[in-house]
């Protein structure tokens, strides 16, 4: 029998340390800052955020910090802790949908969809990624990062969306934007609301019901495990979890013919 490991979360201190050291390393230069989005864990409602549906999911521990500088062109240079030695780089000048290829599209995309959406003060940017949301296992790797640099871009670039609530939901959008049209990742939102959206203590009662306001779609419910002195434990159970392998896409159309079906 093999031995149970723990993957503790990397404490706010030593995750601006980390990427600060990193972005260092590899761009000769200091940061503008470190910024971090969490990964999350859903208690209930799978697949009902793209159907109108309600989910209940909290934020982990375990998150992705992002030290980044803004450039004056519209390069975008990226390295991560998951391999330090590779610098991935991509233009934003002429970019289109699914024109960046690996794990680089999904920080890339933040900037390209903020700048499809009319964003055009939002340019360049080097950025180094460290995290220890686990990868591949469900828990919204890929969001914690599009969100931690949607917060970024959103602070170095001053569009001024990240300081409220309503406000962030704009930058979810965004988030949402890479993933499906720059990744190639479907997902319906639950991911990116849940990393920008939850608070201490609490999971986020999400309703995707189309219409409702910022406001009205999420309702904070109480989830303070400390006060009852409980765990939440997430076991991982090695079936590798991808977003853009295909099943996610087909289970999506799958609901979907069947809505159109019943007439929803």
């Amino acid at each position: 029998m093999s031995s149970v490991e723990f993957i503790e979360p990397i404490s706010h201190d030593d995750g601006v340390a980390r990427a600060t050291e990193l972005f260092r390393a590899t761009f000769g230069e200091e940061p503008a800052g470190v910024w971090a989005a969490p990964g999350r864990v859903n208690l209930i409602g799978e697949h009902t955020d793209y159907n109108a549906g309600l989910c209940l999911p909290i934020a982990l521990p375990h998150r992705t910090f992002l030290a980044l500088k803004p450039r004056e062109d519209t390069t975008v240079r990226l390295v991560s802790d998951v391999n330090p030695t590779a610098v991935a780089e991509a233009e934003l000048n002429g970019l289109k949908a699914r024109g960046v290829d690996g794990w680089a599209a999904y920080p890339t995309g933040v900037a390209w969809a903020m700048r499809e959406a009319g964003f055009d003060q939002v340019r360049g940017f080097d950025a180094a990624f460290v995290s220890c949301v686990p990868l591949g296992s469900g828990l919204s790797s890929s969001a914690a990062m599009t969100c931690s640099t949607a917060l970024a871009l959103d602070d170095v670039y001053g569009l001024g969306y990240g300081a409220t609530d309503e406000g962030r939901v704009t930058l979810i959008n965004m988030a949402i934007k890479s993933e499906n049209d720059m990744a190639g990742a479907s997902t319906g939102g639950l991911d990116q609301n849940a990393s920008m959206r939850c608070t201490a203590g609490h999971a986020i009662r999400l309703d995707c019901m189309p219409g409702l306001s910022a406001v009205d779609s999420v309702s904070q419910q109480e989830f303070d495990l400390d006060k009852y002195g409980l765990e939440l434990l997430v076991v991982d159970t090695q079936a590798h979890h991808q977003l853009n392998d295909g099943q996610y896409e087909q289970r999506r159309r799958t609901c979907e013919q069947a809505a159109e079906l019943l007439g929803y």
